[in-house]
């Protein structure tokens, strides 16, 4: 077998064993330049075998459809957004992270006299009635998603003084909250050092799982809201925790 396909098999061996990496971590792995690596991952995406990230690569089945986000688990979503919805005074300044949980709590923002940053195109399409003032950061988005991401987005968050954060995850864990792409990561991070609060939603099925893009360890929020009961959780981070909405 040649080299070059020997190695782009170990390259998807590793992808498949930790969902995705950086392409610095690529090619610490394989003992090969990022530049080699850079040149297996277009290739291996030109045949659909993975999915490309600025910094990385993933593979597709690791990051489900919006489609079927939407489907899983409303009604533990709805209770979360309720209370998160109760936090939020009139007059502030909230930045909303992308997501289906965030989407359930955009339709109770909605109409508010509040100002709210929406890190995705389906957020600002909720948010767009009454007093509310929405507010896009602009970026790249990522089809099929709707998320923001890029450097407009990194850029203009910059400006924003928010008094709270709604963060979403694809996963957490005792090490930290991980998602999908390495891009939304940074556009996470950003907006959690502009935010006076973080509050992560996040409902049972993202404990206990990892994603390849670390976003933050536990200690950087100041609550978690959450279905879930684990006293590993709670030993980590203040956490309130919500029934599901029948």
């Amino acid at each position: 077998m040649p080299l070059a396909s020997l190695r782009r098999q170990n390259l998807l061996e590793l992808l498949r064993q930790h969902g995705g990496l950086s392409t610095k971590d690529l090619a610490r792995h394989l003992g090969v330049s990022e530049a080699t690596v850079r040149r297996d991952l277009a290739a291996l995406a030109r045949q659909g075998l993975l999915q490309r990230d600025h910094g990385g690569a993933f593979l597709p089945e690791a990051e489900p459809p919006y489609a079927v986000k939407l489907t899983q688990n409303p009604s533990q979503k709805e209770a979360i957004a309720r209370r998160a919805s109760s936090m939020v005074p009139d007059g502030a300044t909230v930045i909303l992270d992308s997501g289906t949980t965030t989407l359930a709590l955009a339709r109770l923002l909605a109409g508010r006299a509040l100002r709210v940053v929406a890190l995705d195109v389906a957020l600002a399409q909720v948010l767009a009635q009454g007093e509310t003032e929405v507010l896009l950061p602009g970026g790249r988005v990522r089809n099929g998603f709707y998320s923001l991401v890029g450097f407009w987005t990194d850029e203009l968050l910059g400006q924003v003084r928010a008094d709270i954060f709604f963060l979403g995850a694809d996963a957490f864990n005792p090490e930290g909250i991980t998602n999908h792409t390495f891009e939304e990561a940074a556009v996470k991070r950003k907006a959690m050092a502009v935010s006076q609060r973080t509050v992560l939603l996040a409902d049972r099925s993202k404990w206990g799982k990892r994603a390849p893009a670390f976003v933050a360890p536990l200690n950087a929020l100041h609550l978690v809201i959450t279905d879930l009961e684990d006293p590993t959780l709670e030993a980590l981070v203040p956490v309130e925790v919500v029934r599901e909405t029948l």
